[in-house]
């Protein structure tokens, strides 16, 4: 991943400042708010005080979204610029019990946390094998490392039915690109990106899985039964993601459940307002943003192709933004 630069001092910024703000879905933005103000959470000079007046604020009722933006957040850019990826939730091939196909556990989150220790190599060569943990089986390994780089999934079983999946846990280990891993061998560029990886963790099938644990993080995960098929995945703050909507912060710097302005170098996110509702391991500076697409195999081939730069303004409630000085 590009570094990002050094960080500067947050700056205000009038709505009039956001190319394209007039014409942004403010709607659909305003939606997917109202469903996280009551989980928001501070960070940085957001305190739980400013989610509180925002809700005494927010209209009950249907009214007019860009007004209520501009008239209860100011725009603060909190790094001078952003780098922007994207994720989705994909969907797999998979099976309650293993067979001839389905040979690939993935696995709930172990109650003895001296299990959390062990890393993705120690859990692939069978350290976690007859505790029981496996929760489904999945048919394609190299999906089920995706699996888990995204964070939650579909599950098709072999007579139609849809299992949902989500987050549970992790162990004790960082996430560690293997693209980079891959870069360091000497792929570059489209190569070493999401659909470079899989083409050569495919075409290398006996040394696909030494370079998966160069990752040595694991996530473990647990069945989300309440979704909708037309519902997204359970983020960070426990709501739904909505597409095109939603995204991911780092959230010791970024306020969860705050509005954000996207100007990323990126078809569909040259001026977008979303709302940061997801949290991820790679995710890390006030410059840093996830974009949730969606689901299935397209949303999946367009968020392999999003590493951009850009802008990232958060929309402060106005009491934060006077005591940051901006």
């Amino acid at each position: 991943m590009a570094a990002l630069p050094a960080a500067a001092a947050p700056r205000r910024l009038s709505f009039g400042e956001l190319p394209g703000w007039a014409e942004a879905d403010h709607e659909a933005a305003l939606r997917a708010f109202r469903v996280s103000l009551e989980k928001a959470r501070p960070a940085g000079a957001v305190r739980g005080e400013d989610w509180a007046e925002i809700a005494s604020a927010l209209p009950p009722g249907a009214g007019e979204a860009r007004s209520v933006f501009e008239a209860l957040f100011v725009p603060v850019a909190l790094a001078p610029d952003a780098l922007f990826t994207a994720y989705y939730e994909p969907e797999i091939a998979g099976a309650r019990a293993p067979d001839s196909r389905h040979r690939h556990p993935i696995r709930r989150k172990p109650s003895d946390r001296a299990l959390l220790s062990l890393t993705r190599g120690e859990i692939a060569a069978g350290r976690l094998d007859g505790r029981g943990l496996e929760l489904l089986w999945l048919a394609d390994p190299v999906e089920a490392f995706f699996l888990h780089i995204q964070g939650s999934g579909r599950i098709r079983l072999p007579d139609g039915g849809l299992v949902r999946v989500g987050f549970a846990g992790r162990n004790a280990h960082p996430y560690r690109s293997i693209g980079q891993a891959l870069a360091r061998r000497g792929l570059k560029g489209e190569a070493a990106s999401a659909g470079g990886i899989r083409r050569w963790l495919r075409a290398n099938p006996a040394r696909a899985q030494a370079l998966m644990n160069e990752n040595p993080s694991y996530i473990f995960f647990e069945e989300r039964p309440g979704l909708a098929e037309d519902e997204g995945p359970v983020g960070a703050l426990g709501v739904p993601l909505t597409a095109m909507v939603s995204a991911a912060v780092d959230p010791s710097l970024q306020p969860l459940g705050a509005p954000l302005w996207v100007e990323a170098a990126a078809e569909g996110f040259a001026g977008r307002l979303m709302v940061a509702q997801d949290v991820g391991a790679a995710i890390k500076g006030p410059g840093r943003a996830d974009l949730f697409i969606g689901a299935g195999p397209e949303a999946g081939r367009r968020a392999g192709r999003i590493k951009a730069p850009g802008r990232l303004v958060t929309l402060l409630p106005r009491g934060a933004a006077r005591r940051i000085g901006a």
